[in-house]
């Protein structure tokens, strides 16, 4: 069974930082693809930033030159440093697991979501 565990999220003035985390756990063989998603109230969930195994990396132009995705293939952890954040970026932030190849075969993963606030 894999598990997304995610961490780092609260409340911060605008201009300040937060580091997420993303733990996934199980008996994994390797993670094509790991990225962060948010979903703000009333809105769709968007795509805020992905990493591949070999480090091919794509952000939404809404955080790009602020966040910072890093990833550690031995420990199946992604990471999201945000900076110089904004009262857009409150949402509830998930993490995501593709291609993850487990005995079970490969699928696709969520974590249940860490709220981030960002206050003006």
């Amino acid at each position: 069974q894999v598990q997304l565990v995610e961490s780092g999220g609260g409340l911060v003035q605008a201009g300040g930082s937060l580091r997420l985390s993303c733990a996934a756990s199980g008996t994994i063989f390797s993670i094509t693809a790991m990225g962060w998603y948010r979903q703000a109230p009333g809105k769709q969930r968007e795509l805020v930033a992905g990493i591949t195994r070999g480090r091919n990396i794509n952000y939404a132009e809404s955080v790009k030159g602020r966040f910072t995705i890093s990833r550690d293939n031995a420990k199946n952890t992604v990471y999201l440093q945000m900076n110089s954040l904004k009262p857009e970026d409150t949402a509830v932030y998930y993490c995501n697991a593709d291609g993850v190849v487990t005995t079970m075969g490969v699928g696709l993963y969520w974590g249940q979501g860490t709220q981030v606030t960002v206050s003006s």
